[in-house]
């Protein structure tokens, strides 16, 4: 085998062990402000960070997460925390907790949720999802693309065109934009009871307007399969406030 074939399996094989190793989720703040992001593995998944960190305006971290790792990330703002890790957060709040250890973030929230490989396919899945309501705009892409790699994202800010019987307001500003859901708080807006099925749950108003300014995310619970993203990358992008 030549020189050159060498370097070749060489470079394959350190690929390959990258991907089955886990993958890399390069976490970044494009906003103008300060964002404390949560996170929270899902069910018998850890939870990285110990559920929650700091990141300032044009910062970014990479974390390490485990093969079949399963989970979801939100961005909380408007924070405030002792040296105890103790405060509270205008959106995303998990309990006035820096460290959210095991618990979600308070909707609104805009959620990217993932699952990056199971026992039964190889293949990564990941979407945007503004069923818990809107709070920051954020995308997730695979670093490099790749074969039938989408991007999952709702890259307008929602709390502009927010209708006013759902806006969640801190200060005279708009810091978040609520579901139908948590807004109306009944089964046929919340997709559950008589209307916990596909046939039964139909969009709301409110979901259809999310779809149509962000047709790349999930706007309610039995939305289209196209929002759901396919790829086996080795490292994602997840970006809050990404550039348009």
């Amino acid at each position: 085998m030549s020189t050159s074939s060498y370097l070749f399996f060489f470079l394959c094989l350190l690929y390959s062990l990258s991907i089955t190793d886990g993958a890399h989720l390069i976490v970044v703040n494009n906003c103008n402000e300060s964002i404390w992001p949560g996170l929270l593995g899902g069910a018998g998944h850890p939870t990285p960070k110990d559920g929650g960190f700091h990141l300032s305006r044009g910062e970014e971290v990479v974390i390490d997460v485990p093969e079949k790792w399963s989970g979801r990330i939100w961005g909380r703002q408007g924070c405030s925390f002792d040296d105890k890790g103790k405060g509270s957060c205008d959106t995303g709040d998990c309990s006035g907790l820096l460290h959210c250890q095991g618990m979600s973030g308070l909707p609104p929230s805009t959620v990217v949720e993932m699952t990056l490989g199971s026992s039964t396919t190889p293949l990564h899945y990941y979407d945007v999802s503004l069923v818990d309501g809107f709070n920051l705009p954020v995308s997730m892409a695979p670093v490099g693309g790749g074969i039938g790699c989408g991007v999952a994202s709702c890259e307008v800010d929602l709390n502009i065109c927010c209708p006013s019987a759902l806006e969640v307001r801190k200060g005279g500003k708009v810091v978040g934009c609520r579901s139908a859901c948590l807004a109306m708080r009944s089964a046929k807006n919340c997709c559950t009871g008589n209307y916990a099925n596909p046939k039964t749950c139909k969009p709301t108003l409110f979901a259809h307007l999310f779809k149509a300014i962000c047709p790349k995310a999930y706007s309610y619970a039995f939305d289209d399969s196209s929002s759901l993203n396919k790829c086996r990358a080795s490292r994602y992008v997840v970006t809050f406030c990404p550039p348009k």
